[in-house]
């Protein structure tokens, strides 16, 4: 889960993101939505893909190995998020880009649908959720005061980022957010 959000805290640092929600599913699945640019879904030049099936599926095919991207970035470089991908019984992804909404769904890693264009779309970003494979891990369930502190963490660090982490579980919710002169975490 870190993976995704540190995707989402990279458009921040670009200048491109300014929320982030996290949001612990009933199901076991976790969503993270961020009003970034969205990944591109338009055909990748070398493989004659969906930038967004490669991005999910291939190895270092993100776009902090593209030197113009991203000056700084977290996460595990481009490896991160098609790791979680394989990692995961399902992974859904939906982005708005460009007036646009697209999505498409993997399992195990695979593409089970291809990149779908389902309509327009105001605004932009990246949603994706997942569901941890249990054939991989031996524990599923996300522990929503690890997930806090984490979260807590990204916000103090990122000034001016918005975070919302919400669990379905038991209707917990948290909103952080630190402007750098004082601080705005709250706890509802």
């Amino acid at each position: 889960m870190y993976e995704v959000v540190d995707n989402s805290i990279d458009e921040a640092l670009a200048g491109f993101c300014k929320e982030i929600s996290v949001t612990i599913h009933a199901d076991g699945s976790v969503s993270v939505n961020d009003d970034g640019r969205g990944i591109p879904a338009e055909k990748h030049e070398q493989t004659g893909k969906s930038a967004l099936e490669v991005v999910m599926t291939i190895l270092h095919a993100g776009g902090k190995f593209d030197k113009k991207s991203y000056k700084v970035s977290g996460g595990l470089h481009g490896v991160g998020v098609s790791c979680v991908n394989a990692l995961s019984d399902w992974m859904e992804v939906r982005v708005k880009r460009d007036g646009k909404e697209w999505k498409q769904r993997y399992e195990r890693g695979k593409p089970v649908t291809p990149v779908t264009e389902i309509g327009t779309a105001a605004g932009h970003g990246t949603l994706v959720r997942f569901h941890p494979d249990k054939s991989i891990f031996e524990t599923l369930e996300f522990e929503f005061e690890l997930l806090l502190n984490r979260m807590r963490e990204l916000a103090y660090l990122n000034r001016g980022i918005r975070i919302v982490l919400a669990d379905e579980r038991n209707s917990q919710k948290e909103v952080l957010h630190y402007s750098g002169a004082s601080s705005n975490l709250s706890r509802t």
